[in-house]
Parts: structure tokens; C-alpha cells; sequence
């Protein structure tokens, strides 16, 4: 048996994986541990996990592989500050001392880390280093069930790569192309999502979420998008990019963008983080992810032309952009789409284990078209453990031998409107919670879309919410005709669900849109009529499969909304005590654990 620690870290989104051979033994994001969201630190915490879920220790390791090269990394930053000077002295000044100090020795760093984890044999260390784009590809290639596959990497940044064209064929990942740094689709939507008063590497998906309030009928929109594509932006027919970097400034400098460039470009000043969303700031949002879906459509067609393949595989951070995975979908450029679900730099410690057993090792990849990703590989808590923190959180349950009992009360209660925390074996791996750190909601309950926004989660008012599905149901809700267990698909609402709505609709503002009950389910369709879809097999998530058939018996719709379990600036909770915690700081209603309820009102009675 070969044994393989992958890792991620230091740079954002740090975490660890464990590999038995090709077998994905556990896998989890530190931040889930140390509660800091999209925490860069040595992942110790998961590490620890990791070993622990496996029974083993660091000297059981036949390697341990990082998920990019660093001195490659050194090297980009080097010959990117040459070529740009004298620009960006002050960045110079503030990161390579910090290169010299620390990141050049990473050896020593990651040394230094593990001695924080345990006891090892040093001489016996065997450290290996993936590239950050095979890290990428391989997460998603190899956790696949394609023989062969297209694989598309796009991300703001790894050494030099920004986005790679590949082929997987069994254990093989050939390069066809790549797009090298500076010129970066994800760094051109992070640059919006800077301009928009959002945070980088963690609010590219409210500006997402915010695009669908544009109006596209708008001139505004229509001269943002002329300016992208004509000032900011040369896409070529192959998809590849050249972005005018005189408008950018996260090559040399310490913030995204020549500010005072793009507010005399598009007329209207930065947002602050805390001002009022406007209409312009949707349209933008709007011009931007449609520029993006473009180019991505354009890699897409051109990744086919290169490899013939009618399989095709996403992973990079881009790849979480679901509006845009909905678009490629329908485009039928490809017969069949595998999207890694933990496609951002947390994934890539899984990528990096996998790249290590095939690429570096050689070891032979066996085909089996029934394999299908788990991303439950995070933690689970048993009961002892459950009533030890109830104990000590002198919280209130109770406890149902039969889980028959729990899911017709749950069923019950979501009915009648309440909110409810659902927290179940393992932690998923990855940003989407699918079923076992969820909060859920009635998707028919046209307040609960503000409700969950400003009482449970405490965020912005626009953020839509996603649906959880019956697979055996799906087709009746929504335009899509494959699977979506990870909620990476966007998709249209079925259109015998639709509300009629005003002619002038489009004219709307956000807010008019916001409050104006679009459908049946009101509280996950979107403004444009779409919904984030997670469909639910029984062989995937059994408990959360059963549940949304007892909302079907009671109620005639196996759909519910499923947001994850945390608030705002948080990570989802990771441990019984962090859901207790959460729930006890939030106006949920009902918090399930395993097989205890706890109510809300007893709690505070």
C-alpha cells in the first residue's frame, strides 16, 4: 500500500488530504478547525485529521507532496518585478524579505510545520512538490470517472500558468496549452470583485450572485462590457487573453487595480464595502461574469478542438463560478462535464496526493465508470461526543433512537416555516455544504429568502439561496438533464413554475426584483429564474436522501433550501460545539446532530 499526504497553504484556502493508494481516505480545509475563513496557515489541525481518521502517523507516510513549486513561484515574482521596473519598488520592498526569510526555505517551513503535528523521522521525509495547475488538473481528472477526458484548469494564478488546456488518459495528464501570468481570467474577476467593495479570494461568489440583477437591455451594461473587451480585455478566438496592464496593478503593486484608470473607464467610483448596492454595481457585476462566460466558452470550444475528447473536466477557482458551469453545460460542447467540488486552492492538496501516485510513483489507474467522488471526507462526531458537549454547553435535547422520528418532525417543522440546523456524519470537503453541515429552510416560503439573510446568516440582503432535490425529482423543477451533487450547476427554473411577471420586469430595481415572488419556490429562484441545484441520490447522502423524501410525503416537493451551516465572515461549522455555538448566536429554530433536536425555545427558556 502506498500511503500520500497531500497539502495546501500559505497563500489562502490551506487544507489536507490522505490517499491509500487511489482511495481518498479523508480530506479537510483548516479553517474548519482554527475558525479563521480561508486561513493560509500550515494546515497542523487537518493533518492531525487526517493521520488520526487513518489510524497512522507522519513515518507511516511514503511521501508528503505540496501543491505547487515554490521557487517557480519566486521565479515569476522576480522576473515579473525586472520586467515592470521601477514600477512596484514598494511591493518589492515588502515581499521579498519576506521570501528570503521564510518561503525560500520551504522545506524548512514545512518541516517546521509537521514538528507541530508530531514526532518523525526527518531523514526518512520524503517531500515532494506538484505543479499548482497538475495539482489542479489532477483533482479533477482523477477523481472523474472518464477514461479519458479534456481537462480545462482556469485560476487567478499558480507559478506561471493562469490557465492550463489538457488530456487525461488513465494515469497521464498531458499540457497542450497554457496561459501564463500576468494575464489571468481569474484575476480579472477578482479585479471586479476588488472594484465592486467585495474581498478577494473569498467574494467572487457575491459577485456572482450579484450579476443576475443587471440589466442586460441596459445601455450602461452594454457600453461596461464594450469597455471591458475593448480596453481592459483582447479575448482571442482560442479563449487566451491579454489584459492591458496599465489598468492593473497586482503584478507589482499592493492593490488590484489603477484605481483612478477604471473609475474615469466606467464612470462611477470604487465601492466601499459598506455603501449601498446601486444599479450600476449590478450591471457591472452583469458585464463582468458575461465577459467571463465568453472567454471560458471560447477555452472550452478550444480545448475539444484539441483533444477530440467529448468528456470534459473543470478545477482551478474559476471553476466554482456555477452560472458560467450552467452556461457549458447547456452549450453541449461536451457530452459529459466532471466539475471538482473543492476546485479552489483547497483542493489541490488532493490534487497534489493524486498527481504524486500517478505521475511521480507511475502507479496504474484502474477504470471503473461506476466511480463516483465523495466529498464527505471531513470529520464525524458520535453520540458520546455529542452529549459530552451538552454537558458542558448545558444545552437542552433530546434523543430519538429511530431516525424515522427525526426526519417526520423535521419534515413538520420546515413545513410550518422554521429553520432548522442539520448537522451529519462526515464534513464535506469543499465551500458547498450538501446535507451534513447544512442550515435548512422551506423553499416555498416566499419571506425566506430575507429571512435567512438578515436573521440567520446576517449578510447581504440579495444573496440568492440553493436548492436541495431529489435526483428522482429534478427534471420536474428544473431545465437540467444530468446530475448536480456538488451545487455547481446553475440551471433554469421549469417554466410551468414561473410567476407571470410585469413587462417592464427588466427596469426593476434590485430591490423591486428581490421582493417579487418569481415562482412556486420563491426563496431559491433567482432573479433571471435560475437556482444553484444540488440533486440528492440515495447512495450519496442516505439520511439526507430520506429526509427530502418525508418532505415529499408531507408536503408533495422533495425540495428544500440548503445553506451552509455558518454566518457571515465564517467558516461552516466543523464540530458539534461550533454548531451548537452557532445555532445559539442565530434565530434558527431547531438544531438536529445526529440523532438529538434541540429547540430553540427550550434553550432560552
Amino acid at each position: 500500500m502506498r500511503i500520500i499526504l497531500g497539502i495546501s497553504a500559505f497563500y489562502h484556502d490551506s487544507a489536507a488530504a490522505l490517499l491509500e493508494d487511489d482511495k481518498i481516505i479523508a480530506a479537510a480545509q483548516e479553517e474548519r478547525f482554527v475558525r479563521v475563513k480561508n486561513t493560509a496557515v500550515f494546515p497542523v489541525e487537518s493533518i492531525k485529521y487526517c493521520l488520526s481518521e487513518a489510524g497512522l502517523e507522519l513515518d507511516d507516510l511514503d511521501a508528503i507532496v505540496f501543491y505547487d513549486k515554490p521557487l517557480l513561484k519566486f521565479e515569476r515574482l522576480l522576473e515579473t518585478y525586472f520586467e515592470f521596473a521601477p514600477k512596484g519598488f514598494r511591493s518589492f520592498m515588502k515581499a521579498i524579505p519576506i521570501w528570503l526569510r521564510e518561503k525560500l526555505f520551504f522545506k524548512n517551513l514545512i518541516r517546521s510545520g509537521l514538528d507541530s503535528v508530531g514526532t518523525y523521522n526527518k531523514k526518512k521525509l520524503n517531500l515532494l512538490f506538484s505543479e499548482h495547475h497538475i495539482s489542479h488538473a489532477a483533482s479533477a481528472f482523477y477523481t472523474s470517472n472518464f477514461r479519458t477526458s479534456a481537462i480545462l484548469t482556469i485560476d487567478g494564478v499558480g507559478e506561471w500558468s493562469t490557465t492550463t488546456l489538457a488530456y487525461g488518459d488513465l494515469n497521464r495528464i498531458t499540457i497542450h496549452k497554457e496561459l501564463h501570468f500576468p494575464h489571468s481570467v481569474g484575476l480579472l474577476y477578482s479585479s471586479f470583485t476588488y472594484f465592486l467593495g467585495f474581498k478577494i479570494n473569498c467574494g467572487e461568489y457575491k459577485l456572482m450572485g450579484l450579476a443576475p440583477y443587471g440589466s442586460i437591455k441596459s445601455a450602461q451594461t452594454q457600453e461596461y462590457i464594450s469597455n471591458i473587451r475593448g480596453t481592459l480585455v483582447d479575448i482571442k478566438s482560442d479563449g487566451s487573453i491579454w489584459l492591458d496592464q496599465s489598468y492593473f496593478n497586482y503584478a507589482t503593486g499592493l492593490t488590484m487595480i489603477n484605481q483612478s484608470r477604471w473609475e474615469r473607464l466606467f464612470k462611477v467610483p470604487m465601492r466601499d464595502p459598506d455603501s449601498e448596492i446601486k444599479q450600476h454595481h449590478c450591471n457591472l457585476a452583469l458585464a463582468i461574469q458575461l465577459v467571463t462566460e465568453e472567454i471560458i466558452l471560447k477555452m472550452a470550444k478550444e480545448v475539444k478542438r484539441l483533444t477530440g475528447s467529448s468528456n470534459l473536466c473543470l478545477a482551478g477557482g474559476v471553476a466554482l463560478n456555477c452560472v458560467a458551469n450552467g452556461k457549458l453545460l447547456r452549450s453541449k460542447i461536451f457530452d459529459n462535464l466532471f466539475i471538482q467540488p473543492a476546485s479552489g486552492d483547497a483542493g489541490g492538496c488532493i490534487g497534489a496526493a493524486l498527481a504524486a501516485y500517478y505521475l511521480h510513483f507511475d502507479e496504474k489507474r484502474i477504470y471503473d465508470s461506476k466511480n463516483v467522488f465523495s466529498c464527505f471526507l471531513g470529520p464525524e462526531y458520535s453520540d458520546k461526543e455529542v452529549s459530552n458537549v451538552n454537558r458542558k454547553s448545558k444545552a437542552i435535547s433530546h434523543h430519538y433512537e429511530n431516525f424515522d422520528d427525526i426526519k417526520k418532525f423535521v419534515a413538520s417543522k420546515l413545513i410550518d416555516g422554521k429553520v432548522i440546523g442539520w448537522f451529519q456524519g462526515r464534513m464535506e470537503f469543499g465551500p458547498r455544504a450538501l446535507g451534513n453541515r447544512s442550515i435548512l429552510a422551506s423553499a416555498a416560503n416566499p419571506s425566506m429568502q430575507r429571512i435567512l439573510n438578515l436573521k440567520i446568516k446576517y449578510r447581504e440582503g440579495f444573496r440568492p439561496f440553493a436548492p436541495s432535490v431529489l435526483i428522482e425529482d429534478m427534471q420536474d423543477f428544473f431545465e437540467l438533464d444530468t446530475e448536480s451533487p456538488y451545487m455547481l450547476i446553475v440551471a433554469p427554473i421549469s417554466q410551468d413554475l414561473r410567476n407571470v411577471i410585469p413587462q417592464d420586469y427588466d427596469s426593476f430595481s434590485l430591490r423591486e426584483k428581490l421582493n417579487l415572488n418569481k415562482s412556486k419556490f420563491p426563496s431559491i429562484t433567482h432573479v433571471d429564474f435560475s437556482a444553484r441545484v444540488q440533486s440528492v441520490k440515495k447512495e450519496d447522502n442516505p439520511r439526507y436522501w430520506e429526509l427530502l423524501q418525508e418532505l415529499k410525503r408531507q408536503s408533495g416537493s422533495g425540495i428544500v433550501i440548503n445553506t451552509s451551516f455558518n454566518v457571515r465572515d465564517e467558516p461552516i461549522v466543523c464540530s458539534p460545539q461550533d454548531a451548537y455555538r452557532c445555532f445559539m448566536a442565530t434565530e434558527m429554530d431547531f438544531l438536529v446532530i445526529n440523532n438529538f433536536i434541540y429547540s430553540k425555545e427550550e434553550q432560552l427558556s
